[in-house]
């Protein structure tokens, strides 16, 4: 048993996760912190230890898309410690590619863990916060949940459809006392896009190839000049200690004008600003 509140948070081996679990130990929680390979621990450890709160975290194995390890994960730490107080879904990758090039599989797999892993640990947490009508869940979703970009359309469509499953799920778990916040960050420092975008070079014979060599440069250029991850952690933060967190958190530059935009601007206007930055690859053909 613990008389701090716990956290347990997917995807901590690098990130937003990894800094999340500091950031919330440092708030005074005690932080399950899951990954799907404990030997990817030392970087969560070296840096808690920076910051002293290396005691307040414990490293937990599960993959989330794996239900067996969800479930004994998630009845394991509520066995030890009593509570489940915050759950942060933070795992997940962008898959890049075309939608014609992209096989189906790769589809699946972007929703098995972006999405069909974060239902399954939440549908693991809940019964254990509703039967103390007590708790907050935080989805880690992304401007590419409100809206889609080429390139990068399995990712986008995985982050819209935790949109939607929070929006949904918030609406069902108020009256239990429960809260579910969405964190909508726009490009940050993390290793995320650099993996999934790696190999959109790779199909010299491509009829998309001059889009995906834009793509990948522009990607690249964002990600030189992308902030550290701070803001994100501080919105995360002030969800998790707030009594009232509200259901979205837009985080980064430009976040709050791309979606102001979209809800207000004919999409045909928006499609033109998104195609002029894109540049003559994403030209409309005669």
């Amino acid at each position: 048993m613990t008389d701090k509140r716990l956290a347990f948070i997917t995807g901590t081996s690098s990130g937003f996760g990894l800094h999340a679990s500091v950031a919330l130990a440092k708030r005074g929680f005690f932080v399950i912190a899951t990954m799907r390979d404990r030997q990817k621990q030392a970087p969560l450890f070296t840096m808690a230890e920076q910051e002293g709160v290396a005691d307040r975290i414990e490293v937990v194995l599960l993959d989330v898309t794996d239900p067996q390890t969800i479930t004994e994960a998630v009845n394991q730490t509520v066995e030890r410690y009593g509570r489940i107080d915050l759950l942060v879904n933070n795992a997940g990758y962008a898959a890049g590619g075309f939608v014609e090039e992209l096989p189906l599989d790769e589809w699946r797999q972007q929703f098995e863990t972006n999405f069909f892993g974060l239902v399954e640990v939440t549908r693991a947490v809940l019964p254990h916060m509703r039967s103390r009508r007590s708790g907050t869940i935080i989805n880690i979703s992304s401007i590419s949940g409100r809206m889609g970009f080429p390139g990068l359309a399995p990712y986008s469509a995985s982050k819209h459809a935790v949109e939607g499953f929070s929006e949904s799920l918030r609406l069902e778990m108020l009256p239990h006392g429960i809260h579910v916040v969405l964190i909508e960050p726009g490009s940050y420092r993390t290793d995320i896009w650099k993996k999934g975008l790696a190999h959109l070079e790779e199909r010299p014979a491509s009829p998309y190839r001059e889009q995906m060599i834009r793509i990948a440069a522009m990607t690249e250029q964002i990600m030189n000049k992308a902030p550290e991850p701070d803001e994100v952690i501080a919105a995360i933060v002030k969800a998790a200690i707030s009594q009232r967190p509200r259901l979205r958190y837009p985080v980064g530059s430009g976040v709050r004008l791309s979606v102001l935009a979209k809800e207000l601007l004919p999409w045909g206007w928006v499609e033109r600003i998104i195609r002029k930055r894109l540049g003559s690859a994403f030209s409309q053909s005669d």
